[in-house]
């Protein structure tokens, strides 16, 4: 039973959720550590700022800088696109590489340095940066720096030459053992791996649910568990510790299906970071997108009892996250106590890490 449930928590989402028009959801009735009133100031004027690759090779550049006439925008060293204030273009015809940046300059002030955040892999299909967002400050994270992923056992010898040349350096796995033995992760060569199972010793996942309502607690309480359980304190510690100490990058971690477990690993860095709590609740739920035709084909072979109770255990849902955000409330009263009590980072820590990832 323990097992089924396993497999069914494994594979991840079926609820279409665009990352652009994501439902915002805050944990209602605390402070974030945020949210002290004022936006700040940042050397950046791009308030938003995407790169979309499309199924043709195409990528389509999106931008909103105030306080500029002018946007520029390179790739390969070669101005591809420009444009005033707010803009939209495609660029076509780019050669082929592991992964295509962009320069976006604008006529005062800081640029950015942006790819499309999905890693295009034969073997994963939720492997996706973790930066790229704006924070309420007006700071950046940048790019090409942390990374989280669904399962790496599928990973081809292309995947992993493609994750060395990515300079992929620390592996932190997030699964259970039982998960761990069935699916052995392959890690690029020279990567360091790290089991930090965020689960270990603890009670969640020991029976099947029977219900749909069942399935929506089991995956609510298991939120739960890792924000407050033993495993998960200790399974994130490692995670962020080793983002501290890593300093020839990039790091990555991941779980089976990269939603859960890794949801919140990367909802927890984000909000440290100061991402609003708006757009870490759209990175969470964009896993249904990426994860959509793999759930799919999942509840399409089951039998529609069965597809119902399957169905909460493959989504990612914004109840779910904030049952994290709310055990935070309860366990610790503040972020900021669950960073430090929680987490071991403190706060000489946490600036460290924002000098780290942010621009701006």
């Amino acid at each position: 039973m323990k097992k089924a449930l396993l497999a069914a928590t494994a594979v991840a989402s079926a609820l279409a959720a665009s990352l652009v028009a994501a439902p915002a959801a805050t944990a209602a009735g605390w402070e974030l550590p945020w949210s002290n009133g004022h936006q700040g100031h940042s050397a950046i004027p791009f308030t938003e700022a995407t790169v979309t690759a499309g199924a043709d090779g195409s990528y389509t550049l999106k931008w909103s800088a105030k306080g500029t006439k002018r946007v520029e925008i390179k790739a390969n060293g070669k101005v591809v696109a420009k444009g005033g204030a707010q803009g939209r273009a495609v660029v076509e015809g780019l050669p082929a590489a592991d992964r295509q940046w962009f320069e976006f300059r604008p006529e005062r002030g800081e640029g950015l340095r942006l790819a499309d955040r999905l890693i295009k892999l034969e073997g994963t299909v939720n492997f996706r940066d973790a930066g790229g967002y704006r924070t309420a400050s007006g700071q950046w994270v940048k790019m090409g720096e942390i990374y989280r992923s669904d399962a790496l056992d599928k990973l081809t010898a292309d995947d992993l030459a493609k994750l060395q040349r990515l300079r992929v350096r620390t592996v932190f796995d997030l699964r259970m053992q039982d998960e761990r033995t069935k699916d052995a992760d392959k890690v690029p060569a020279g990567a360091s791996y790290v089991v930090a199972d965020v689960f270990a010793g603890s009670g969640s996942f020991q029976t099947l649910p029977k219900t749909p309502d069942e399935a929506v607690k089991a995956m609510v309480d298991a939120e739960k568990a890792m924000v407050s359980g033993d495993g998960g304190k200790k399974a994130y510690a490692q995670v962020f510790e080793g983002i501290e100490k890593d300093r020839s990058r990039s790091v990555l971690f991941h779980c089976t299906a990269g939603k859960d477990r890794t949801g919140w690993a990367n909802a927890t860095l984000l909000t440290a970071l100061g991402v609003p709590q708006e757009t870490v609740m759209a990175d969470y739920l964009a896993s249904n997108d990426y994860r959509k035709a793999a759930n799919d084909a999942v509840l399409a072979h089951l039998p529609a009892p069965q597809a119902a109770v399957y169905k909460p255990m493959l989504d990612v849902r914004p109840e779910y996250l904030n049952s994290g955000y709310d055990e935070v409330k309860a366990k610790y009263g503040s972020f900021d106590r669950y960073l430090k009590d929680g987490l071991g980072i403190d706060a000489r820590e946490l600036k460290q890490l924002k000098k780290d990832l942010l621009v701006g």
